[in-house]
């Protein structure tokens, strides 16, 4: 059973981080040669690609010149700790997640991203902005989907294939980043959770800012409670969330949240 969430622009660069252990992305040959192509942009072209700021974009442009490797704990974090949106608020590892937490989370849980491809969550990542949706020419297409290729979906199936449980992939990714995976192409069941609140006058819709933090709050229970079969799924009870069983799909189960 394997577990896909989206990265995030927030960033934290200071906290200290909880883990001693870490590992390397597995596509960073392929990160570094993004990185060259973001370095001949200019200013204004960085900020056109992903509708920044000039001051954001002018960070990133520092961040495209000032990435080196190797990757060290001295120039990197792992990357489910320097992420800071939503999803991750909801995940809340840093205060937690035990050691045998992480350590389940690196068998368990994928994060997509436009730079790196597919994370393992102690990867080792410096800061970068660089949206999986971006519409970056290079020498492969005018995509980073195109960048990507199969490249990723070869190591979700490789993932998944060695993660515990039943073969399940549970999608907790948003559609710009899980579009970069063949879900067809996975000898998988895919699953992929649909989170409602409930509204003042009673009706029931996904709220982002609620959902994000939702998928970071399951994101974080199947890895504490060791979930390993997709029944055991339906059980999720954190954040107020219940399953909504005559609303759900084998491929989307529904869960519900009272005002």
């Amino acid at each position: 059973m394997l577990s896909l969430i989206s990265p995030a622009k927030s960033l934290d660069l200071t906290s200290p981080v909880p883990v001693r252990d870490y590992s390397t992305p597995r596509l960073l040959e392929e990160s570094a040669q993004l990185i060259d192509v973001m370095r001949g942009k200019s200013l204004s072209e960085v900020a056109g690609l992903m509708h920044l700021s000039d001051d954001l974009a002018a960070l990133n442009v520092q961040r495209y010149h000032d990435f080196e490797t190797p990757f060290t704990r001295a120039n990197a974090r792992p990357a489910l700790l320097m992420f800071a949106g939503d999803v991750y608020q909801g995940m809340a590892a840093r205060t937690r997640f035990s050691d045998d937490d992480f350590t389940e989370a690196a068998h368990t849980l994928r994060i997509l991203s436009g730079l790196y491809g597919l994370l393992r969550p102690l990867d080792l990542i410096q800061p970068y902005r660089l949206e999986m949706g971006v519409r970056l020419a290079t020498s492969r297409g005018r995509s980073l989907y195109e960048w990507w290729g199969d490249r990723i979906t070869t190591l979700v199936a490789a993932d998944l294939a060695a993660s515990p449980g039943e073969r399940v992939l549970v999608n907790l990714a948003s559609h710009e980043y899980v579009t970069a995976v063949d879900l067809e192409a996975l000898d998988a069941a895919v699953v992929s959770p649909r989170f409602e609140d409930q509204g003042p006058r009673g009706d029931w819709k996904v709220i982002s800012f609620s959902a994000k933090r939702a998928r970071g709050e399951m994101a974080a229970w199947l890895v504490r409670h060791r979930v390993r079969t997709l029944a055991d799924l339906t059980e999720f009870d954190d954040a107020g969330y219940r399953y909504v069983p005559s609303l759900s799909t084998p491929e989307v189960p529904v869960f519900r949240r009272k005002r």
